[in-house]
């Protein structure tokens, strides 16, 4: 079988394994957990970005779903954001990193789904997101004796075009390379405060020369807050400080507005304990995250 995309498609990962388990997720994060069905098989896993830019997660997820249907896979597990469980749910998933797979945690769609055929059973599992400029799809078989290929829907550039140059060390370059995101440990926001405290900051510094540097390279700059307060007031807060950076780099650098955008978490990844007021502190943070590499 095939699967076909609403758009034309960039591969941007794979991964195969010959015999190895795996944990399909099949139910929605609940009671600290998300229940899951060990399953057995060979793997194929690939990643994809889509020019989707008016698409929605559902509009490039109901196609894909209709094609495995026709082909005699009934879904066992459908859900979005929300119902998924939002935070807990996917980072209890297996994915693809950034760049390569891009998850809103704002947005988007999980399928799991399974066939029986002559070979025995094949299970699937789709992850549909989406960014500003770009559709995401993550595609996860197991089982099955021929994997599931997916062709190109028409010749793109693909949209990660490899690690970042190796004439490039500085310290924001080789962090994308090694994890794709870089904290900006050197900005300063007060408790409960949205507004970057006056001053100068290195970290801005360099991801101004970085960009000016990789004119074609796109960012996110993702809020966290620590954990006082409520959840929707924290990510309401956090994204408005990574506006506040993205508002700083646009003024003070005039760096191109489509180069960068802004979202925020919360209190949803912190990166050290709240019960410290240390703790406290390195979890009101901006991290910036590279989504197209230049």
């Amino acid at each position: 079988m095939t699967l076909n995309f609403p758009a034309p498609a960039s591969q941007t990962f794979a991964r195969a394994e010959p015999l190895t388990s795996y944990a399909l997720l099949i139910g929605p994060f609940k009671n600290g957990a998300v229940p899951s069905k060990l399953i057995e098989g060979a793997l194929q896993q690939t990643a994809w970005s889509l020019q989707a830019k008016d698409l929605t997660t559902l509009q490039i997820l109901a196609p894909l779903r209709d094609q495995l249907v026709t082909s005699g896979y009934d879904v066992v597990f459908e859900c979005e954001t929300f119902s998924c469980g939002g935070f807990d749910f996917r980072f209890a998933s297996d994915i693809a990193a950034e760049p390569a797979m891009h998850i809103d945690l704002g947005d988007y769609r999980y399928l799991a789904a399974m066939r029986v055929g002559p070979d025995g059973p094949s299970h699937l599992a789709l992850f549909v997101s989406r960014s500003s400029s770009f559709g995401f799809v993550q595609v996860t078989e197991v089982g099955a004796a021929k994997a599931v290929a997916i062709p190109l829907v028409a010749a793109v550039a693909p949209v990660i075009e490899g690690p970042v140059p190796d004439n490039d060390t500085s310290p924001l370059a080789e962090g994308f390379a090694r994890q794709g995101s870089v904290p900006l440990d050197d900005l300063i926001f007060a408790s409960g405060a949205a507004d970057l405290a006056p001053g100068e900051y290195a970290s801005l510094e360099g991801l101004a020369a970085y960009l000016r540097a990789n004119p074609t390279a796109r960012v996110a700059l993702v809020g966290h807050t620590d954990a006082s307060g409520n959840l929707a007031g924290n990510i309401a807060l956090s994204k408005q400080r990574a506006e506040s950076v993205r508002d700083w780099m646009i003024e003070s650098y005039s760096i191109p507005a489509d180069q960068i955008s802004a979202e925020g978490v919360g209190y949803l990844a912190p990166r050290d304990s709240n019960l410290t007021e240390q703790g406290l502190t390195r979890n009101r943070r901006v991290e910036v995250m590279l989504l197209v590499n230049p």
